[in-house]
């Protein structure tokens, strides 16, 4: 029988595990994203499917307080089971998951105003409506419930089970494309059919997330006697300040297609949810790689272990950064390339736009592993305001290029590469070296490695597209693969030091890395 409980698999073994379950998990949901654009495209149209990412974009919003609160709970409970302090950890568990609830049950009322009024909000065909009704029901309802869950899957985030995590989202991603295709086959394309989908897909998320949270921590009970009203000031003061962090993301990161679908209407809003979806991709990975590091920071700062925290935030903000610059160098050099047999020919103009939303990530995304430290010292309210302000900025920035410019809806994606990159490269780091007590230069280097690295990919790829006659997913496979070799090569021996090999070789699985010494040294 699997053994699930957290305090007999260290963190240094768990983490092959993790990685190994996030590759598979990430390569599956990366897979079936990229086919699924092109199959609702065929099926519904591109008006149509412009409304699926619209509606996905909703649940950010209703996200707000509760991932929020969940977040504030995470760095508690971590610290409570790692000093295992479990009378404590139930007190914080059990408040924390009642209040969750009470705030699910408060935004019910919204999540139906939100559903009945989005026709009317944005550009939707009339004979659309009710279909849009139910998609953007099913999609907030599914998030709801998924939140509910969330508070049993902080157990395994903080007893490092992200393997687990990656199970119970597989789960959920599977069921929900597995609905949607056999309601579009049996009965018919439509939207409402994908909004069912994702709701049926959360419920036995939910279910799958509470079976292994009771096996991970089977001293975590439910029970309304640990609820602690001091206990919920608490945690509701960091909450409250991650709340205006997470208002001015939303506000740096998902008001564009809003935005260009009230400016420009349904059809720009389609094309411009097409180049979006690489954009969502990136952050995905990205935000997957640096939840590695989330309860590592928690566990060291429980432990008192800061300058643990320090090595560690440093190595991965270099680490995530050069592993970034490989795709998105890759994906911009052969935009148009990618674009013509992903959705046809007709969309090769929008390449300029992937490079606008993709080339600066891999240099703004690389310092998502400093966020958990914000946390960790509970040190939340500057970063809010400063996110908050940058957010608004961002909004009234893209709404002024897209409308007194001839950029169109390139201008809001412009606005938003000038307001993130600002934010990561003045703010970001010199707060995270201000709390470690480091110098203000210690993430600089690792940031400009990887933003060079990231222009020579994009500028060597679309020299190879351009030079070399790649027009088939073969040959184009072939490219990718000798760019491949020739930068992991240049990064390892050139980039990377000897300190910094051996902590890659140490989070690489035993099975792997044979492989992996072989295909440096050739």
């Amino acid at each position: 029988m699997l053994n699930l409980t957290g305090s007999q698999e260290s963190f240094s073994k768990q983490l092959p595990k993790n990685i190994v379950s996030n590759v598979a998990y990430f390569s599956i949901n990366i897979i079936i994203g990229l086919l699924l654009v092109p199959y609702f495209i065929d099926t519904l149209g591109v008006a149509s499917y412009g409304l699926i990412p619209l509606a996905t974009s909703m649940t950010n919003y209703i996200n707000l307080v509760i991932q929020s609160f969940n977040y504030s709970i995470s760095r508690y409970l971590t610290i409570d089971l790692q000093k295992k302090d479990y009378e404590k950890a139930n007190i914080t568990f059990n408040t924390a998951l009642f209040g969750t609830f009470s705030i699910i049950l408060l935004m019910i009322p919204i999540v139906f105003l939100i559903s009945y009024y989005a026709p009317l909000f944005f550009s939707i065909p009339t004979d659309q409506r009710l279909d849009a009704i139910l998609l953007f029901f099913g999609v907030i309802s599914a998030f709801l419930v998924r939140m509910g869950g969330s508070n049993f899957g902080v157990t395994l985030f903080a007893y490092n089970r992200l393997d687990l995590q990656n199970i119970i989202n597989l789960v959920n991603l599977i069921v929900q494309v597995g609905c949607i295709v056999i309601l579009f086959s049996i009965v018919s394309p439509k939207l409402s059919y994908i909004g069912a989908s994702y709701l049926i897909a959360a419920i036995l998320a939910f279910l799958t997330t509470y079976i292994f949270s009771k096996k991970t921590a089977p001293y975590l009970n439910i029970n309304p006697h640990y609820i602690r009203r001091s206990h919920l000031k608490k945690l509701s003061k960091t909450a409250g300040w991650i709340t205006t962090d997470q208002i001015g993301t939303l506000l740096l990161f998902q008001l564009d297609l809003i935005i260009v679908n009230k400016l420009f209407g349904t059809v720009a809003g389609g094309e411009y949810s097409i180049v979006l979806t690489w954009n969502i991709l990136i952050r995905a990975i990205s935000g997957m790689l640096a939840g590695f590091l989330t309860p590592l920071i928690f566990t060291y700062y429980a432990k008192e272990m800061y300058d643990e925290i320090i090595v560690v935030s440093k190595n991965s903000v270099k680490f995530m950064g050069l592993t970034m610059a490989l795709p998105i160098g890759v994906i911009c050099g052969f935009s148009p390339l990618i674009l013509s047999l992903w959705v046809g020919p007709e969309y090769v103009k929008l390449s300029p736009l992937m490079w606008i939303l993709l080339i600066h990530l891999a240099t703004n995304m690389s310092l998502l592993p400093l966020f958990p430290i914000n946390v960790a010292y509970n040190k939340v309210r500057i970063p809010a305001i400063v996110t908050l302000i940058l957010g608004i900025v961002n909004l009234l920035l893209a709404i002024l290029l897209s409308s007194i410019t001839e950029l169109g809806y390139y201008g809001v994606a412009v606005a938003g590469a000038i307001v993130l990159t600002f934010r990561h490269f003045f703010f970001v780091p010199y707060y995270a070296t201000k709390l470690l007590k480091v110098s203000k230069s210690t993430y600089l280097n690792s940031m400009i490695t990887v933003l060079l690295s990231t222009v020579s990919v994009a500028g060597i790829s679309n020299v190879v597209y351009n030079l070399i006659d790649v027009w088939s997913l073969e040959s184009f496979l072939l490219c990718c693969g000798l760019i491949c070799v020739i930068y992991v090569q240049v990064i390892w021996k050139i980039c990377l030091n000897q300190s910094e090999r051996r902590k890659i070789e140490m989070i690489i699985p035993s099975s792997f890395q044979g492989l992996c010494k072989y295909f440096v040294k050739t």
